[in-house]
């Protein structure tokens, strides 16, 4: 079962986080900060973001891989549903991972697409727990608050973010950028104890 990241972003909030991230500096490393190998994703149906993202501290950030899953309208949602969690254990096999972030469903008004999102996270969800990862997940406002400094930040803000972050360009493939922001948010706010 995915953890709760509302703790977790509580006390980001008391150490400052968003506010350092704003202003460009970086967050201090403590002891119990996060260190290791972050698989990021930002679900969906049928353009699903994925990035791996190394982090040791403020200042060793390495993005490893970032790439966006595009499924044909042609394809089932089955099928679709299917290639999100293929992709997720790829990443796994490929790469070290530590942990697993997923942004959380966004408030739609449509029950349907809800429902279809809520499926791609779990495929996504559910590839990762049978590997025993621990899953962490982040509202769309946490991440853009953590990621950027402000909640409000669109997409092509989020993605010079994580290029500046990173020094890694991943162009206009915003759903790529996404997901690695939400790897940056779980890196910023994750504590251990």
């Amino acid at each position: 079962m995915a953890k709760s990241s509302r703790q977790l972003w509580a006390n980001y909030v008391k150490r400052g986080g968003a506010a350092m991230v704003a202003s460009g500096q970086t967050v201090l490393n403590t002891p119990s900060q996060f260190k290791g190998v972050i698989l990021g994703v930002d679900p969906s149906l049928r353009g699903s973001g994925f990035a791996v993202l190394d982090y040791a501290n403020g200042d060793a950030i390495r993005l490893i891989e970032a790439s966006t899953l595009k499924l044909k309208p042609s394809i089932s949602q089955m099928e679709c549903l299917a290639a999100i969690g293929h992709q997720v254990e790829d990443l796994i096999n490929q790469h070290s991972i530590d942990h697993v972030a997923i942004e959380e469903t966004i408030y739609v008004q449509n029950f349907q697409t809800a429902q279809i999102l809520g499926a791609a996270r779990g495929a996504a969800i559910t590839v990762a727990s049978m590997r025993g990862l621990p899953v962490f997940e982040y509202a769309p406002l946490r991440i853009k608050q953590a990621v950027s400094g402000t909640g409000k930040a669109s997409k092509e803000q989020i993605a010079r973010t994580v290029l500046s972050l990173t020094g890694h360009d991943v162009g206009k493939k915003y759903d790529a950028s996404d997901a690695a922001a939400v790897a940056l948010c779980h890196a910023f706010t994750w504590r251990s104890g």
